[in-house]
């Protein structure tokens, strides 16, 4: 949970809320939803996403269901710093790719008083912890994880699996790339995917059989 309004008025100091969870949770969803509040409420918003993310739009936040907001894309979470000085509240999206100084970007704008909103993954395809994003869990005052729905089960989802071949960790993509799965359905996807590479490898390597009777 989070809050919107503090006690004690007189404390200047701002805090880093984070929505985090897997592929298709509703993560911008949300992040959007305490944007568009913060906007009814006549607060300064300025929201970024890095420059990498055009799946939907080049400038605008676009959630899955076709939500969105404008956004200023940036290369670096450098950039944020400087163009969100004068800022009410933060938005960031997909904070994943950002590089490691988004942790202190954020700090240093909750530090001046800044509503910092963050959403992203925190694990990549392979189940790890995604880039800056535990850093950024573990300094902020609020954390939300949001879960998506398995497609292979109907339980709650918190992984994103993989269905393409491609082992880059930065692949933007959407149901073509990517399913959410429970725990146990992501366990047993990732075995049989292990399975299966076993078997093609010890296919490569088997000798040929002409050879082999010479």
């Amino acid at each position: 949970m989070f809050l919107e309004n503090t006690i004690n008025h007189e404390e200047q100091f701002g805090w880093i809320e984070v929505i985090c969870g897997s592929m298709f949770s509703g993560k911008t969803e949300e992040l959007i939803r305490r944007l568009k509040r913060a906007k009814f409420a006549q607060l300064n918003v300025e929201i970024f996403k890095p420059q990498v993310d055009i799946r939907y739009d080049e400038d605008m936040v676009v959630s899955h269901d076709a939500n969105e907001i404008r956004s200023t894309p940036v290369p670096a979470a450098a950039n944020i710093r400087l163009l969100a000085d004068n800022c009410d509240v933060v938005g960031i999206d997909e904070a994943q790719f950002f590089d490691d100084e988004i942790v202190s970007v954020c700090n240093d704008l909750a530090n001046k008083g800044i509503r910092v909103i963050v959403a992203g993954l925190d694990m990549d395809f392979k189940g790890n912890p995604f880039g800056p994003m535990p850093a950024l869990m573990a300094t902020a005052e609020y954390v939300t994880k949001v879960h998506a729905i398995c497609t292979r089960t109907g339980n709650l989802a918190n992984y994103s699996f993989r269905k393409s071949k491609n082992d880059k960790l930065v692949l933007l993509g959407e149901t073509e790339e990517y399913e959410p799965l429970s725990r146990a359905a992501y366990y047993k996807a990732m075995l049989t995917e292990k399975v299966n590479k076993m078997k093609v490898d010890s296919e490569e390597i088997k000798p040929n059989k002409k050879v082999a009777n010479e």
